[in-house]
């Protein structure tokens, strides 16, 4: 469980400094719209792992920064309740869901955890894409950059 909270610390350092590269160049577009997927599928999974019904969450939805800030601290906050918990953050625990297209699955928390943090980092590189191509410097959020 360390190196999964070490990789939610990441996320939202990460998360907090695209947020910060996106302001700072007052960007949307591309950039934006994968930024608020990324923090929208991080709400859907915290959802799911709290055992809650995610159909009425969206996963791609345009928003504005002032709404991506607002989420970033809701699912930083939430995140970290739930990794606090030590039952229901057990990596063994079986969670069962229903993805977005109403199919039902079950997988381990620590398989959930782990694709909400890689996925956030591949979405993380996209932004940084849409940023070099807008002629806007990409924001270093590698992890080796965290942990130094």
């Amino acid at each position: 469980m360390d190196t999964i909270r070490n990789m939610f610390e990441h996320l939202d350092w990460a998360n907090r400094a695209i947020l910060g590269a996106l302001q700072n160049a007052e960007a949307g577009g591309k950039a934006l719209s994968l930024f608020a997927h990324t923090l929208h599928s991080e709400r859907v999974w915290l959802t799911r792992l709290q055992g809650k019904d995610s159909a009425g969450l969206p996963i791609w939805a345009d928003r504005d920064l002032a709404f991506c800030a607002e989420l970033l601290q809701r699912n930083a906050e939430g995140y970290a309740e739930f990794l606090a918990d030590a039952p229901a953050s057990d990596p063994q625990r079986i969670v069962a869901y229903s993805n977005s297209k109403g199919s039902p699955f079950e997988t381990s928390v620590g398989d959930i955890l782990t694709h909400v943090a890689l996925h956030g980092q591949y979405h993380r590189g996209q932004i940084n894409l849409c940023l070099r191509e807008s002629g806007i410097e990409p924001v270093g959020v590698d992890y080796i950059l965290f942990v130094r």
